[in-house]
């Protein structure tokens, strides 16, 4: 009996990474009947991140009030995990902040890194600690804000002051005003609590590589808002190394999310990890790894940018370190792909059966079909030598 592993990442804009691992399954099972097929699906510490680890540890998606980046209320999500094989109460969440501050619940004419704000993400945070939770893992990405998080810990109790000592506002418009941060009566169970910040980014806070320059376009930014939110940063970053201590400008992920980086690592005390590596301890990828004949995973795309921190290029580096053949299923395969198969990567096959239109590809059913479909003629060879 072969004993199969799938864990891929979600086909962004058409199937979750549970479904993906699901389609795969069913059609490990046409081909070998008799096959063990594990199914742990996975993520990269963006978008996905809460419900996959919600799925893999038996825990429970939990719907509370929040508020979007405009600061219109809202009903997000955060997530309580269980532990990998059955629930037991629950000591730790997943926030991710593109749930409330996400860029996808935003118009395209609603976009602005002047007027968003990530306070929805610390509102969810506080709901994670109102449950008891004693760790809470953040996903970044996704995000509608360039606050350097300061709608974040506005939430948690902060206060952002003025000259004369008043509150300023919480987007990254009114960066420009800060001059004081008081976090006498910042929320206290945050001490109690360690925060991991997962993220696939690695970008500092300010400079040509910041949050600003390299995300703020996407988030409504033009070329005057980018330059002025920049100074703005700068200026918000100096204020926490002098009233907080913690030089955050050029500390490597502290971009990440608009800015929740800063928030997170200089606030919250966090760590920031790679996201797929905090995903990956979660679910325990190594051992199913290691027990496992064969491993399938894949993404949407797999091309030159999968090597860096994607699923596809994870699994395959554990996989290679118990000598385990990956397979990779993908939507399209793009240029520089073939620099996988020298970090543990067998093989990678397009679940694309001819021409058709992208919205086609992407339909749920049709993509689900491609995948079972791909997966099945893939064992069927292997089982040739059998």
């Amino acid at each position: 009996m072969t004993r199969y592993l799938c864990s891929p990442d979600s086909f962004k804009e058409s199937l979750s990474a549970g479904d993906v691992a699901e389609a795969m399954h069913a059609g490990i099972l046409r081909a070998d009947p008799h096959a063990e097929v594990t199914c742990l699906p996975l993520a990269d510490g963006g978008e996905g991140t809460m419900e996959t680890l919600a799925a893999a540890t038996s825990g429970t998606i939990v719907e509370v009030p929040a508020h979007d980046a405009l600061r219109r209320p809202i009903t997000a999500h955060f997530a309580l995990l269980g532990e990998v094989g059955g629930a037991r109460h629950a000591t730790r969440a997943v926030v991710e902040t593109a749930e409330a501050g996400g860029l996808a619940r935003l118009q395209p004419h609603e976009r602005s890194i002047r007027t968003t704000t990530s306070y929805g993400t610390g509102e969810l945070i506080k709901a994670a600690l109102d449950r008891g939770v004693r760790q809470i893992i953040v996903a970044l990405g996704g995000t509608a804000s360039n606050d350097a998080g300061a709608g974040l810990i506005t939430a948690l109790g902060a206060r952002i002051l003025d000259s004369r000592g008043r509150r300023i506002g919480m987007s990254g418009g009114s960066l420009a005003h800060a001059a004081a941060i008081d976090i006498s009566q910042m929320d206290t169970r945050i001490a109690h609590t360690s925060f991991m910040a997962a993220s696939d980014v690695t970008n500092p806070l300010v400079g040509p590589t910041g949050a600003t320059a390299v995300f703020g376009p996407q988030k409504g930014g033009n070329a005057s808002d980018i330059d002025a939110m920049e100074e703005d940063i700068a200026h918000f970053a100096e204020i926490i190394r002098r009233d907080v201590g913690v030089d955050v400008a050029s500390l490597p992920g502290a971009g990440a999310a608009g800015g929740i980086g800063v928030a997170l690592i200089a606030f919250l005390g966090a760590h920031v990890e790679p996201g797929f590596d905090v995903v990956a301890q979660t679910v325990n990828l190594e051992e199913a790894v290691a027990e496992a004949d064969v491993v399938f995973t894949g993404e949407g795309r797999i091309d030159e940018q999968t090597q860096f921190g994607k699923v596809p290029q994870g699994v395959a580096t554990v996989a290679q370190k118990y000598q385990k053949p990956v397979v990779a299923l993908a939507g399209s395969i793009g240029r520089g792909s073939a620099e996988l198969y020298g970090t543990g990567m067998t093989a990678i096959f397009g679940i694309t059966p001819g021409a058709s239109p992208l919205e086609d590809l992407l339909e749920p059913t049709m993509a689900s079909a491609n995948i079972s479909r791909t997966a099945e003629q893939v064992v069927r060879l292997l089982n040739l030598k059998n």
